[in-house]
């Protein structure tokens, strides 16, 4: 479904990514892992557009995207959850939801979607800005799940979450892979992004370091030193 070829971009004259190879295949649920500034969130960044590219190739599909912007990638079918939730603060959660299918997607899937979180449905006339940090990842994940994706990046859903919201959160992504949806998940906690992963990519310093079965890289022990502190 997803194949970036030599992929590279900068930040003004700093490089932040280098010939990047990687690939997601439909159905697959794939985990970025590495260090706090590995180029993690870049990458994720410059597959749905945000980010401009400066080397290599992004195929989705079969379909280069090298010229679209990041709405027609939405429209494509590419949808990210963005590190840090951004949600709207002031706007309900159910107009939250709704933006979420502006470019793509139909505000009738809105029952559908809702029913998948339901701790939203009993919050959806609430401001967004009164949910807690675990329900608010939920309703990001909600809103991209507006636009029908057909690949879902999810960046950093983990953050400054307690354990046990991690593992909700984790589990609804586990639920959402069993579903049929493509997800290319990148998090810090290599560990829970592993574990439900069925392959991984580690990065560091914009370069891809290691890759394989995610089960594999787990018990490798370049990653169980530096990433799960065995």
């Amino acid at each position: 479904m997803l194949e970036v070829r030599q992929l590279g971009s900068r930040y003004g004259r700093i490089p932040a990514l280098h010939d990047v190879n990687l690939r997601v295949g439909a159905g697959e649920l794939v985990a970025l892992v590495g260090a706090n500034g590995a180029g993690k969130s870049t990458l994720l960044r410059t597959i749905s557009g945000v980010q401009p590219m400066s080397a290599g190739a992004i195929g989705f599909e079969g379909r280069d995207l090298g010229a679209l912007s990041a709405r027609q990638r939405v429209q494509a079918g590419i949808v990210q959850v963005p590190e840090g939730r951004q949600v709207f603060a002031p706007m309900s959660v159910e107009d939250n939801l709704r933006l979420g299918a502006f470019a793509r997607g139909r505000a009738s899937a809105l029952e559908q979607v809702i029913g998948f979180f339901p701790v939203l449905r009993d919050k959806r006339r609430q401001p967004a800005g009164l949910l807690s940090g675990g329900q608010q990842q939920m309703l990001a994940i909600a809103r991209a799940l507006m636009a029908e994706p057909r690949l879902l990046l999810l960046d950093e859903p983990s953050m400054g979450l307690a354990p046990r919201l991690v593992a909700e959160i984790f589990g609804h992504i586990t639920a959402l892979r069993a579903r049929g949806t493509t997800v290319l998940l990148v998090d810090q906690n290599a560990r829970a992004a592993l574990s439900v992963a069925d392959r991984g990519y580690v990065m560091e310093a914009g370069r891809i370091a290691l890759e394989g079965d995610a089960r594999a890289l787990l018990r490798d022990a370049q990653v169980q030193r530096a990433y799960l502190g065995l």
